[in-house]
């Protein structure tokens, strides 16, 4: 449950992360949601050592109510990137909540005609793109409806997801509007497809086999940037492989210098393979980045300043003054044990502070194994 924000709160005898490492024990200050300065009049917290960390930032989530806002705050993630919310109507409901996680999304992605999405219940035939025609007729759509990025779901060749074409339409009709694009990749043959498009950011990575070196290569040229989701990519596999070719995957990615951004694909609604959940699973996805070899501060980092750089969200992502009071507190020291993220003593989402979840962050960890 939240509570009003508090006018000033100072968190004294706190180690701050800043991008890098641990600070000697300082005072943060929350003054009327914003990171302040001056802690005169405050109300004190004594942190006691704990650890404050930018509130963390899950780069791709579905959501479907204010009950997942309001998870995602819980457990310290105080903003979700969602890829693919309808209709526009739900999307200017959940712009009037405040107090948990804030948010940005796509709106309705664009899809093929008979690629597996196209199947998932619900989904609007306006969200069909056959042609590049209408994938710009989909981009200005989405546009007048106020979306902050562009999603498109690129198959492998022959699985009926859109043409080479039609998705480099997609991203250029995106940017010619001022917007970033992302796409949906989770086999070799459609990231070969979305590396291809010059999208901004290619979500997912291949559960049939390792990326392309070559496919790898343009990424890391192009500034592309990954986003893996290996918690789907993991439950997708569950009971038929091991995950081992995913986090190679990831590991060739963060040795190119591809920039590699926290994500889960949270969702809790027909359709997806796999279900995840909202919030505890971003813990997961962290500790999944440390043993596909990024070390814990880079995870930290794909999961704040990163995102939060790379989606334009300047007001947060570190804990500077005069940036959105997104913040969560814990025990432990996350740069020696990425799992310390989990002990959480409190959250706040732009100065409002949440109580996290009731039940500690128990994601299983194995869903499919690592051999």
């Amino acid at each position: 449950m939240t509570t009003a924000s508090e006018a000033k709160t100072a968190l004294t005898n706190a180690r701050v992360f800043d991008g890098r490492r641990l600070s000697a024990p300082c005072t943060v200050v929350i003054d009327d949601g914003v990171i302040g300065t001056d802690a005169r009049g405050a109300r004190e917290v004594d942190a006691a050592g704990a650890v404050v960390l930018p509130g963390l930032i899950d780069s791709h989530v579905h959501l479907h109510d204010s009950r997942t806002l309001e998870q995602l705050a819980s457990y310290g993630v105080t903003t979700g990137l969602d890829m693919a919310m309808r209709p526009a109507e739900l999307v200017a409901t959940l712009r009037k909540v405040s107090g948990y996680a804030d948010f940005r999304t796509a709106g309705l992605p664009a899809i093929g005609p008979d690629g597996g999405h196209s199947r998932f219940p619900g989904m609007p035939p306006e969200a069909i793109i056959r042609t590049p025609q209408d994938a710009r007729s989909h981009v200005a759509a989405r546009v007048a409806e106020g979306v902050d990025y562009i999603k498109g779901i690129a198959e492998a060749p022959g699985d009926g997801g859109p043409s080479g074409a039609s998705l480099r339409a997609l991203v250029t009709a995106a940017r010619a509007h001022g917007l970033k694009t992302v796409i949906h990749a989770a086999s070799v043959g459609a990231f070969a497809l979305a590396v291809g498009s010059g999208a901004d950011f290619i979500t997912h990575v291949p559960a049939d086999g390792v990326i392309a070196e070559t496919d790898v290569a343009k990424m890391a040229a192009a500034g592309q940037i990954a986003i893996p989701t290996i918690t789907m990519m993991e439950g997708v596999l569950a009971g038929k492989a091991p995950i081992a070719h995913v986090l190679k995957s990831v590991a060739n990615l963060h040795h190119a210098h591809v920039k590699v951004l926290a994500g889960t694909d949270a969702n809790t609604q027909p359709g997806p393979p796999f279900a995840v959940p909202h919030g505890e699973s971003l813990h997961h996805e962290l500790a999944r980045l440390v043993q596909a070899g990024i070390s814990p501060a880079e995870a930290l980092r794909a999961a704040t300043i990163l995102p939060a750089r790379a989606f334009g969200l300047t007001d947060r992502g570190a804990i500077e003054p005069g940036l959105r009071a997104d913040l969560l507190l814990i025990d432990g020291d996350p740069l020696a044990d990425i799992t310390a993220t989990r002990k959480i003593r409190n959250i706040w989402c732009g100065g409002h502070s949440v109580a996290p979840a009731r039940h500690p962050v128990n994601f299983h960890d194995g869903i499919a194994g690592t051999g």
